[in-house]
């Protein structure tokens, strides 16, 4: 049970930034939690970690640039939570290893998607502002997350399962408000207001 929900909560922060979970979890290896798989502690896995998590802290700030940044993470970041599913589960030809990489992978794509449309909606504002105060509320609710859930699996899935549903709302509720500006914006295109 502890297992899974530390499979649940790695693979929803690994859908909003898969390289700093790798980079949390191989860290907390290198530091003695006897439950980290040892490869995630290696030095070329963390080097790999630390240089990719770098290269999505910046572009993950810039408008646009973070959207492009997600499209292309639509394929890693769910692969990255299902594998980290794996080693979690410990032993890779068993059942219980194939439901971690399904619920990791399955948990990782949900809130890879919830971000992806969370950053389209602010992107519709040129301001950088927003984007970059977006981007530093998840790398700390996935350091807060992944961190908790090394000492405390229930509950940080908990977390993890209401970030992901409260996600899924505000996600839901933008795109509808979104849908209805553009149906009005459209609609004022085709009648232009008379000038006396």
């Amino acid at each position: 049970m502890e297992s899974l929900a530390l499979v649940f909560s790695n693979g929803w922060a690994s859908g909003v930034n898969a390289y700093l979970v790798v980079l949390v979890m191989g860290i907390a290896e290198r530091l003695g939690v006897s439950e980290i798989p040892d490869v995630l502690g290696s030095w070329p896995v963390l080097a790999l970690a630390g240089f990719m998590y770098a290269m999505e802290f910046v572009a993950d700030k810039i408008p646009l640039i973070d959207s492009t940044w997600d499209t292309i993470s639509t394929a890693i970041r769910p692969t990255i939570g299902a594998v980290l599913g794996v080693l979690v589960a410990g032993e890779s030809d068993s059942l219980s290893a194939a439901l971690a990489g399904v619920v990791g992978g399955g948990s990782a794509l949900a809130s890879h998607l919830v971000k992806m449309g969370g950053r389209m909606a602010i992107n519709s504002s040129p301001e950088p502002v927003t984007n970059i105060t977006a981007s530093v509320v998840e790398d700390f609710a996935v350091l807060g997350v992944v961190w908790f859930a090394i000492e405390h699996p229930v509950a940080a899935a908990g977390i993890a399962g209401v970030l992901l549903v409260t996600g899924l709302v505000v996600l839901y509720f933008a795109a509808r408000l979104i849908r209805k500006f553009w149906r009005r914006w459209k609609g004022r295109d085709r009648h232009p207001p008379a000038y006396a």
